[in-house]
């Protein structure tokens, strides 16, 4: 049967409405994100990881239905090629797994396993780490505990370190977020590695970036690197900016 020219152009401009409008539901339930972002100091656990300078990071991440989780994440370091490791790696690579699910009302769990790789880092003890997590979160409230199933970043007779995180998320109202966090690196038999870091980070996201500034410092100056050998625990200003797609 011929259609006419009005049907056609009806069903045209039907067509054109619903087919955008499906083209974004599927694109909102897609599983599979990812992101790209650059900072002023790659921080983790309070020491710098970029001797105090920037660092280019990116990452994937895809989450089922169910629960379960998996993703990766890179960055530009510095650290491994610093005295006194002198290592070859300039680049992190983690990989990591996990289920998450709510087990009583507000009450989420996260339990999972990560793996710190550094290509060539050429250390003995390797740098490459793995550590077993799990976190509850209860309303604002996150506290999560890290467990090393290998050395410690390089650190030898170091598995079985642990690292308790505890921090807040709070909506300060028109886009901008506060989290308070403080963390506690317990280094297996190596007290003098051991140490507290905290931070303080507000973020804000604008035209589809979330731009965030952090005070960020430790207890310790036993981690140093660099020429002139910098105080990587030492208190700072971190600026980021992270665009998710």
């Amino acid at each position: 049967m011929k259609t006419s020219f009005a049907k056609a152009a009806a069903l045209t401009l039907a067509l054109g409405a619903v087919l955008p409008l499906a083209a974004q539901a599927e694109e909102a339930a897609s599983p599979l994100s990812f992101n790209a972002s650059v900072t002023t100091d790659y921080r983790y656990r309070g020491i710098s990881q970029s001797r105090v300078k920037p660092a280019l990071q990116a990452g994937a991440d895809y989450a089922a239905a169910n629960g379960f989780y998996i993703g990766t994440w890179a960055s530009t370091i510095k650290w491994i090629k610093d005295a006194p490791y002198n290592g070859g790696a300039s680049l992190e690579l983690d990989v990591y797994a996990g289920y998450k699910t709510e087990i009583a009302a507000g009450l989420t769990l996260d339990v999972g396993v990560l793996g710190y790789i550094y290509p060539s880092n050429d250390l003995n003890p390797s740098a490459n780490t793995t550590e077993v997590y799990g976190a509850l979160s209860y309303g604002v409230f996150t506290a999560k505990y890290s467990h090393s199933t290998t050395n410690l970043f390089g650190t030898a007779d170091s598995k079985g370190s642990g690292y308790l995180d505890l921090s807040a998320t709070l909506d300060l109202g028109d886009g901008f977020t506060l989290v308070p966090h403080l963390g506690r690196q317990n280094v297996k038999h190596n007290s003098a590695a051991s140490y507290t870091d905290y931070s303080l980070t507000l973020s804000k996201e604008y035209a589809g970036i979330a731009f965030g500034a952090a005070l960020v410092g430790t207890n310790t100056d036993a981690y140093v690197g660099g020429p002139s050998a910098k105080n990587l625990g030492k208190s700072g200003f971190v600026l980021s900016a992270k665009k998710s797609f």
